[in-house]
């Protein structure tokens, strides 16, 4: 066999883990077409194929998963070593690559960044929006923002910014000619705009009051899978709207949204940051984590804007 470099194996592990030689090409700044080169180069030294190229995107052979699993904890080792010499410069170094959701990046995420940027120059930070949930190691990512009961077991998670209660409004014209709904249960009289997650499931609006909790399976004639665009549904008198508090309250303050069902409305514990529980954090996802715990009791600097 060949002999192997260690840049190309970096190479094959960065394809491996974003299953996409477009997504690979990114971290490491080259083309696509120089890594499918390079790629088939070290197939050629081990006589050996390592993924197979299909319409979808990238799949692993048998050899290539197994190739993946043995290397892949080394080059953490190895990242995690030269992350050590940041402890020498004085100030935390290095990116910081950050998955999250739409909604919470906007409410939480982006100004505790922004401020953490001021405070860590030398930091690099990528946010990744995705609402779908992904293998946060796999993927490469240092974090994830999401809520708590969206994380996995295996991780570590800690609460990041206030905490969180919905609304359900509906614009004024909705209401000419309906009755406004006195409980969850007057839903089911009413057009609600749903919202599908990612995976392809309906969200259940979730209420709470004495004690008694309540998921109500809403129905109505829209489904969107953005919070921002279900706003703009909402406020086109499209229905009635299941929201953060902090993104409807200005047009509810203005009376271009009506709340309803206010009582029933908890608060919720908010969103969690998580990260892989490793022994030797990366020094900049640790600066970031040490921010956040001292950050806490800082409000938003901003919310939603309404349309």
């Amino acid at each position: 066999m060949k002999r192997v470099r260690s840049t190309d194996l970096a190479i094959f592990l960065a394809i491996a883990s974003h299953r996409s030689f477009r997504k690979a090409s990114v971290e490491l700044g080259v083309t696509p077409s120089a890594l499918s080169h390079a790629l088939r180069a070290l197939e050629d030294r081990l006589a050996v194929r390592l993924v197979n190229r299909t319409t979808r995107g990238v799949a692993l052979t048998e050899a290539g998963e197994r190739l993946f699993d043995r290397i892949r904890p080394a080059f953490f080792d190895i990242d995690a070593a030269l992350d050590d010499l940041n402890s020498f410069r004085g100030q935390p170094h290095g990116k910081l690559r950050i998955n999250a959701a739409r909604a919470s990046t906007r409410l939480v995420l982006l100004p505790i960044v922004s401020r953490f940027l001021k405070a860590y120059p030398s930091v690099e930070v990528e946010i990744v929006i995705d609402d779908a949930l992904v293998d946060m190691v796999s993927s490469g990512f240092d974090a994830g923002v999401r809520f708590g009961e969206s994380i996995a077991a295996d991780m570590v998670a800690m609460p990041i910014g206030p905490r969180h209660r919905f609304a359900v409004v509906a614009a004024p014209g909705y209401f000419e000619g309906r009755g406004r709904p006195l409980t969850p249960h007057d839903l089911r009289d009413h057009q609600c705009v749903r919202y599908r997650f990612a995976g392809g499931s309906f969200y259940r609006w979730e209420f709470e009051r004495g004690g008694i909790e309540l998921e109500i399976d809403v129905s109505g004639p829209l489904t969107l899978g953005d919070q921002d665009i279900i706003l703009d549904a909402v406020m086109h008198g499209c229905g009635l709207g299941y929201l953060f508090e902090e993104q409807v309250q200005m047009a509810i303050k203005e009376g271009t949204l009506i709340r309803v069902l206010e009582d029933w409305c908890p608060f919720y514990p908010g969103f969690f940051l998580y990260y892989p529980s490793r022994r030797q954090l990366p020094t900049a996802l640790r600066a970031f984590i040490d921010f956040v715990k001292t950050d806490r009791a800082q409000p938003p600097t901003w919310a939603f804007s309404s349309p």
